[in-house]
């Protein structure tokens, strides 16, 4: 794995982004983590057989990990499509299948709907759809803070508390993955996002293979009886909520080998 930085300008905004490649032979996946997480999310991948011979690609957000952001209050959804448009091109990806995990894999179906001709396939690991997906940005309203850090430390304290696999990992590592200043600009634009844009109709519309993966914790999701109609699979992982790279990574990414190689026959 090689790591390395790209000075980016991002709709006038400077950007020092922090990224992670193992070349290969194979067509590139360019892998999205959710918010409060980084691209380590996705290391492991190099180490498995499944993936040994595929060009991977993975990056810090802006706000999160090592990135830097000459103005944390730009952020939004929008700008880390446009963040992560800019990076593709940085660094020659023309077409790649794409995942994304939470605030990535909203991400990313606003790429792959902006930019369809890019995306060979998509695989959504509990991204927004729907409103119902925002339990957690959502507390950005519910929860208000006056002061970033307020909110970072109480945000971690009700998230470590969740009856759901895989939460208190997540919440104990949260100060030192994302600042306390990405939180407003990010849960703002993903409850906006979620609650107005037509995100269903934008995930039937791709034209690309695409599955919905979801953990077993979540089966309450009003919505997954439509994703088939809509030509999408719909994967379910075992012993996870919404953080199944933590609690069944195994599972998750044998999941995803097989949905590439499956998407890769078809061609």
């Amino acid at each position: 794995m090689h790591y390395d930085y790209l000075e980016l300008d991002v709709q006038d905004v400077s950007v020092r982004l922090a990224y992670q490649r193992r070349r290969g032979t194979g067509p590139t996946l360019l892998s999205l983590h959710g918010f409060g997480s980084t691209k380590e999310d996705y290391a492991d991948l190099a180490l498995r057989a499944a993936f040994h011979d595929r060009d991977l690609v993975a990056f810090d957000a802006p706000g999160c990990g090592a990135t830097e952001i000459g103005r944390p209050d730009a952020l939004s959804i929008p700008f880390l499509v446009e963040t992560t448009r800019a990076a593709c091109d940085a660094l020659g990806l023309e077409q790649f299948h794409i995942t994304g995990h939470s605030m990535g894999g909203l991400t990313a179906l606003m790429l792959a709907h902006a930019q369809p001709h890019r995306v060979l396939s998509f695989f959504n690991i509990e991204g927004n759809v729907a409103p119902e997906d925002c339990f957690l940005s959502r507390q950005i309203i519910e929860y208000p803070a006056a002061i970033p850090d307020d909110f970072l430390r109480d945000f971690q304290s009700r998230v470590r508390l969740r009856a759901e696999f895989g939460a208190a990992l997540y919440a104990s590592a949260l100060p030192f993955k994302v600042r306390a200043t990405t939180f407003e600009p990010i849960f703002t634009s993903m409850v906006e996002i979620s609650d107005t844009a037509p995100l269903m109709e934008m995930l039937k519309s791709l034209p690309c293979a695409k599955a919905f993966v979801y953990g077993e914790q979540n089966r309450h999701l009003s919505y997954l009886g439509q994703l088939p109609g809509l030509g999408v699979q719909v994967i379910e992982i075992a012993q996870s909520g919404h953080f199944p790279m933590y609690s069944n990574p195994d599972a998750l990414w044998t999941e995803l080998a097989g949905f590439l190689a499956d998407v890769e026959r078809a061609v």
